[in-house]
């Protein structure tokens, strides 16, 4: 378990990175912002099929005795799924760099780029209230499984006891 766990914490953090770099074209230029938007794209594929046995899971069970937050999640992250498609859609019809190198050729149409504008901004915002239904586990995997060994790498051998010691301020003046 704790392989996929760390699997998941990395593809957690891959995705959420490429999200945010790629939601802020003006940060990387437009054409790193559509190549991490593919790379985005498949990264978050990867984490769908990482989670494949609770979607098929929680399909079947969905009007069943099913948790109220599970079904909550469920609907989100179906959301998210389906504005993740739509953004990844809209960016490559109206993306030339993206589309001519796989030798397709569409219009440029103004509807696209708002439509796209739209889905983008509606993603980000399920993005974040995914990443904040979860946060609890993010920060426990992140404390097991970034931060603790971190620590280990800082510490005495033989005392166990940090070996940097943080500085203490004197508040007394």
């Amino acid at each position: 378990m704790s392989v996929k766990a760390r699997t998941n914490l990395v593809v957690d953090i891959a995705i959420l990175i490429a999200f945010l770099a790629a939601n802020n074209p003006s940060l990387t230029g437009l054409p790193v912002h559509k190549w991490f938007a593919v790379a985005a794209g498949v990264v978050f594929l990867a984490h769908l099929l990482f989670h494949w046995d609770w979607v098929m899971s929680v399909s079947k069970t969905f009007f069943n005795k099913l948790i109220h937050e599970s079904r909550f999640n469920y609907l989100v992250d179906a959301l998210v799924l389906l504005a993740y498609v739509v953004v990844f859609i809209s960016g490559l019809l109206i993306s030339r760099n993206v589309m001519v190198t796989l030798g397709i050729h569409i219009p440029a149409s103004p509807v696209w780029r708002e439509f796209h504008s739209l889905s983008a901004n509606v993603a980000l915002v399920l993005t974040g209230l995914h990443f904040a239904m979860h946060w609890k586990w993010f920060v426990n995997a992140s404390k097991r499984y970034i931060l603790s060994p971190m620590q280990s790498l800082v510490r005495h051998p033989a005392t166990g006891q940090l070996a940097v010691q943080p500085v203490k301020i004197n508040k007394s003046k």
